[in-house]
């Protein structure tokens, strides 16, 4: 069960990128954010008429609310990329920021000590960003790794919920989520991708409920590499679906980009 929940988790990631990637070459990426997460919230809420939450403290909000925080901010940098960039190029970079930095800020202020994978993932991830880069600060480029940024706190501030809260801090997240993007922008959404960008942001949010549940049914590790799976479907459906054309010293990028997260997430 914990298998196909993690495996459900980067499906539902995967899809949620893609299909907000095309949304953002049509409308504005602040509007998609915001009806993403609304659309997020309402998943979130359904989720805690499933998943048992006996034990659920302020503080588990509290660090939901934060991962909200991190969660509106990635995802606005995220589509804006998106909209600029290739989806090839711009999610594997969020991919990989987002599992680096968690572990970066473990050693550096919470005393942590990663294993020796760990810390090879992290030295692999900085000529993999490169690569993928192209060498260059090129279109979506930047906002991929802000939204690295926000996406690490996201899964930091999350991870310190309690197993108690059920999917509480998810709801939690959505809520702050919203304040972020519509303090940040004040966007004017559009009623036309309405649907459509809710129905994004609640495969994103399908996607935390299914990783919480995973890593309740399964081994941590293996939940988080499984779900780490999730740049995949993008990348793929750019190249193949999107035509999109990446140099071999990118297509490179991406490999040494699927090694990092994987032995970031072993590790």
């Amino acid at each position: 069960m914990g298998v196909l929940l993690a495996l459900a988790s980067a499906v539902s990631y995967g899809l949620s990128d893609f299909a907000g990637g095309l949304l953002s070459r049509r409308a504005s990426f602040a509007g998609i954010a915001l009806w993403g997460q609304l659309g997020g919230l309402l998943v979130a809420l359904l989720a805690t008429l499933v998943l048992p939450s006996p034990a659920v403290t302020a503080a588990d909000l509290a660090w939901g609310a934060l991962s909200g925080i991190g969660t509106g901010l990635g995802m606005l940098f995220l589509f804006r990329g998106l909209g600029r960039g290739a989806m090839s190029v711009v999610v594997p970079l969020s991919a990989v920021g987002g599992v680096s930095l968690p572990v970066l800020v473990g050693v550096v202020f919470l005393g942590e000590r990663p294993s020796a994978l760990a810390w090879l993932g992290v030295l692999l991830a900085l000529p993999a960003l490169w690569l993928v880069s192209g060498g260059r600060a090129g279109k979506g480029v930047p906002d991929g790794l802000l939204a690295g940024t926000g996406i690490a706190l996201q899964y930091l501030a999350l991870a310190e919920a309690g197993p108690g809260s059920g999917a509480w801090p998810v709801v939690a997240g959505r809520v702050a989520a919203v304040g972020t993007i519509m303090l940040a922008t004040r966007p004017k959404p559009a009623r036309k991708i309405a649907v459509p960008a809710a129905a994004t942001g609640g495969a994103a949010a399908l996607a935390l409920v299914c990783y919480l549940a995973a890593t309740r049914h399964q081994l941590v590790v293996v939940a988080v590499v499984l779900s780490s799976l999730y740049p995949a479907i993008p990348v793929l459906l750019g190249l193949t679906v999107l035509h999109e054309r990446l140099s071999r010293r990118q297509l490179t990028g991406l490999g040494a980009a699927a090694a990092a997260v994987t032995l970031l997430a072993v590790g």
